[in-house]
């Protein structure tokens, strides 16, 4: 079904009117059923997940039929995720906030480690001081599937249309994405995207300029120079920082492959395997930074890439292990530190060792 009065019908989130009728698709989903029933009887024949998945559309359905809005999914949403947090983190600290107005929409750039956890962290943050969530800016490769595209739109995500081939569908795709951002701002809701797609595999949070080459699409067209439209964006540099990575291995086995053999051939399930390790992962202490409002003068992206960068490195909290991976003596270094970074080490073959190692002394090196 397509609305066609309604320009970002295909990638913004659902408003209230539409989540009975996604919840109810979800639920009908034989994949969306499957993967729930594979994921929590994974060690169980397939005949006990084929009998247990009517009772589990049942329960959903009991479940979930109380949800008629936005706002109570995102109040189930912060219950998870709150007990998530206890059970996996060793405590959650944000700077930052409390110099930024709650009732102004920002554009919050952020740097990109984590699937899942990056956004929630930090809507989790602005819940907690009492400013409004905001909409998450999420890539169509992440949505092979129906029913992810389902989850993410009930969830205040919009997407991000990256699996276009043609220039003239990418050009257009681009101008509804910039437009969508301005009117998102416009209307007082604040945006999270990540500086450059992909996550920083290499600890390396360096800001894409095409991202923001990509905001000012509409100002273009509106015939405003970069530099004042980029003001009016009141872009936030936000800098997460995790004190252990719960996908740090794999992704130092991906890019050991890559540099041995060329490419990476991601398995089927790997986005989805990542999105539940970096939720379901330990992940030591993690702090959320919100960086200054820019509203200097940039004329260029890359300009004003640096000055995001310059923030997120400079407000990243390094943790022991940082310290320690550049080789920075310090007394917070424990035996504990070193013995469990040398348990990762041994995981995982002699040749990805450094690609590790980086990953966690890079935060370190980039801080001016």
């Amino acid at each position: 079904m397509t609305d066609t009065t309604d320009p970002y019908f295909d990638i913004r989130p659902y408003n209230d009117d539409e989540i009975p009728a996604a919840i109810d698709r979800l639920i009908n989903d034989e994949e969306f059923i499957n993967a729930i029933l594979h994921y929590r009887f994974s060690n169980h024949a397939n005949w006990f997940k084929a009998l247990m998945s009517p009772i589990l559309r049942v329960y959903l359905k009991m479940k979930w039929s109380k949800f008629k809005s936005v706002e109570a999914i995102q109040i189930e949403v912060k219950k998870y995720l709150r007990d998530t947090l206890a059970d996996t983190t060793d405590g959650v600290s944000y700077s930052g906030l409390e110099v930024l107005d709650s009732n102004q929409a920002y554009l919050f750039v952020s740097n990109h480690r984590d699937i899942a956890m990056d956004p929630a962290l930090v809507n989790y943050a602005l819940h907690q001081q009492g400013h409004n969530t905001c909409r998450i800016a999420i890539g169509d490769n992440l949505l092979k599937k129906p029913c992810a595209t389902e989850l993410m739109r009930l969830n205040k995500s919009f997407i991000v249309k990256r699996s276009l081939k043609g220039p003239r569908e990418m050009m257009k795709a681009l101008g509804q994405l910039s437009s969508y951002i301005k009117y998102s701002l416009e209307t007082g809701n604040s945006i999270w995207i990540a500086q450059k797609e992909g996550r920083a595999k290499d600890g390396n949070d360096f800001t894409d300029p095409a991202i923001l080459k990509m905001f000012h699409v509409e100002g273009r067209k509106q015939k405003v120079p970069f530099s004042e439209y980029a003001k009016s964006l009141k872009i936030v540099p936000v800098s997460i920082s995790y004190e252990n990575d719960p996908c740090d291995t794999a992704k130092a086995l991906e890019l050991y492959e890559k540099d041995i053999h060329g490419t990476y051939e991601k398995g089927e399930f790997e986005d989805i395997e990542s999105i539940i390790q970096g939720i379901i992962g330990k992940k030591g202490r993690v702090h959320v930074s919100f960086g200054d409002v820019i509203s200097q003068d940039f004329e260029t992206p890359d300009a004003l890439a640096e000055e995001i960068d310059r923030q997120i490195h400079n407000n990243y909290k390094l943790f022991p292990i940082n310290l320690l991976a550049a080789k920075k003596g310090d007394d917070s270094i424990t035996d504990k530190v070193q013995s469990d970074f040398e348990a990762k080490l041994s995981a995982i073959p002699l040749g990805a060792h450094q690609y590790l190692i980086d990953s966690y002394a890079n935060p370190v090196k980039n801080i001016g």
